[in-house]
Parts: structure tokens; C-alpha cells; sequence
């Protein structure tokens, strides 16, 4: 199936972005990615119940779209995939998009959390949760957000290093979203 051919069924999208989010199998590619670091047609067709060459094609499809991208390999038949990383340096349209895409993501997998959690081994049925509103300057703000990432940082390289993994250690959506927060339209101090 051609973007031509996405954009002429009836009842669907016009938008490819749109019929990328909608499509089951790309969905299912993206929440596999999201959860193993990196993988080929061949084994999410193992793990997902697709064909290889339907997986094959989607994933294709997705690095098209920009929002996966070829992981390093040394070679040979075996073509792994990724999401794409983040490039902070990219323009501001691009970030947007990215941040559209792992907001959504992020919702769908709480949703998806919350209706199956009772389904989660008894060591896993809690999740924790922190809000917090601070009255910060945009550079504190920024050095809160470094903060956090430093945090992370010593459990970053397990996404891609299997190996890295203690036994018992499971994927984690770890979100962290710092934004001013805006007036009410009918309050209008800004504070």
C-alpha cells in the first residue's frame, strides 16, 4: 500500500501522519520498539503474530515517516530498528511533532496500564506517581529538568543492552513533563 493509496480509502485519514497513528500493526511496531530498544521484522513478527514482510513493510513505513530509524548493526541479512533519538539540535517543527507522537504514547500506554495492572505479577501492581507546582525562573526550570535527566542516566543504556539487565527488571515509563503553567483566560494576573 502506496501514501496514495492511504490517502484515497474512503473513511480514513487524508493525513499519512494520521494513518501512521491509526494503523494497528504500526501502533503495535512502535509499543514493541518502545519496550525493547530495538528489533527486526523477522522478530517482531515472532512477538506481534504478523508476517515478517507485513512488519517488514510497516517498519519501512515508520522510518519514512521519520519516527524510527535503522539501530547500528555490524553487517549481514538482519535489519534492526529503533525509534528515532531525539536530536535536540533539530528544528522547532520536528520537536513538536516528536513531542505530539510521545505524548500520545505516553497517554495510550497509562491507559493501557490502568485497565490491565490487576493482570501485572503482585510486585508490579503499584505505580508511583509525583506532581509538584514550583514557582521557578526558565533557567531553574531548565536545571531541574537537567537534574532529572542525570538522575536517569544510569539506567539510559539498558534500553539498548539487554545484557545490562537485572533479571528482574521490567520496561518502566519513566515521564517527566516541565511546563509554565498559564493563566485562566478570566483570571488574567499570570501567576
Amino acid at each position: 500500500m502506496t501514501e496514495d493509496d492511504l490517502k484515497s480509502l474512503p473513511g480514513k485519514p487524508r493525513n499519512t501522519d494520521d494513518a501512521l497513528r491509526e494503523h494497528d500493526v504500526r501502533t503495535a511496531l512502535l509499543d514493541l520498539l518502545a519496550e525493547v530498544g530495538t528489533v527486526t521484522a523477522t522478530e517482531a513478527a515472532a512477538r506481534l503474530g504478523y508476517s515478517s514482510g507485513l512488519c517488514s513493510f510497516h517498519l519501512r513505513q515508520l522510518a519514512r515517516h521519520g519516527r524510527i530509524e535503522e539501530a547500528p548493526h555490524s553487517g549481514g541479512r538482519a535489519r534492526p530498528w529503533r525509534l528515532r533519538q531525539y536530536d535536540p539540535c533539530a528544528d522547532g517543527h520536528a520537536e513538536e511533532q516528536f513531542g505530539d507522537l510521545a505524548r500520545g504514547l505516553e497517554d495510550e500506554s497509562w491507559q493501557r496500564w490502568l485497565a490491565r495492572r490487576d493482570q501485572a505479577p503482585a510486585e508490579w501492581r503499584h505505580d508511583e506517581a509525583f506532581s509538584a507546582v514550583a514557582y521557578l525562573t526558565p533557567e531553574e526550570m531548565s536545571r531541574v529538568a537537567d537534574a532529572v535527566r542525570r538522575a536517569l542516566a544510569p539506567y539510559r543504556d539498558r534500553e539498548q543492552r539487554p545484557l545490562a539487565r537485572p533479571d528482574d527488571a521490567r520496561p518502566v515509563a519513566l515521564i517527566t513533563r516541565l511546563f509554565p503553567l498559564l493563566p485562566d483566560a478570566a483570571d488574567g494576573t499570570g501567576r
